[in-house]
């Protein structure tokens, strides 16, 4: 009988390292499936908490949280694009123009961990080739019910 592993992801849908990292993770559980099970839960983590409703222009926002120019942040695109190709992942090269908070997104991540819990990485997975792939903005899950 193999041995069963939980794992808890912790990371934020607007981020590509996370998108990286979670297919990474999953090349790295398809290598092992003859020897373990896995369980894997995503926890949440909101890289911009206090982003506004209307989020941010993207490269506004990466050059006032870490001072990156437009010439560094298009290398950093470019890195990102090949580490996720080399993966199966694919980023759309023209990057994302806004960036939003992601509260309700965890929110849903959550909800389906509790009422569908083998669903959720498949809405993890939606989520984040909306957002890095197919560049949908996440401001669609900010608007208010009215």
């Amino acid at each position: 009988m193999a041995t069963t592993l939980q794992l808890d992801f912790v990371s934020d849908v607007s981020c590509p390292w996370c998108a990286i990292g979670l297919a990474s993770l999953r090349q790295a559980m398809a290598q092992l499936a003859d020897e373990m099970q896995f369980t894997l839960r995503f926890q949440p983590f909101e890289l911009n908490p206090q982003m506004p409703p209307g989020g941010e222009d993207i490269g506004e926002h990466l050059t006032r949280k870490y001072g990156s120019t437009p010439e560094q942040q298009a290398q950093i695109r470019e890195t990102i694009r090949q580490r996720g190709a080399e993966l199966g992942f694919t980023f759309n090269t023209e990057g994302r123009g806004r960036i939003y908070n992601t509260f309700h997104a965890h929110r849903l991540l959550h909800w389906a961990g509790e009422e569908h819990p083998e669903q959720q990485l498949a809405l993890k997975q939606a989520l984040l080739e909306a957002c890095h792939r197919d560049r949908q903005a996440m401001d669609v899950l900010n608007h208010e019910q009215n």
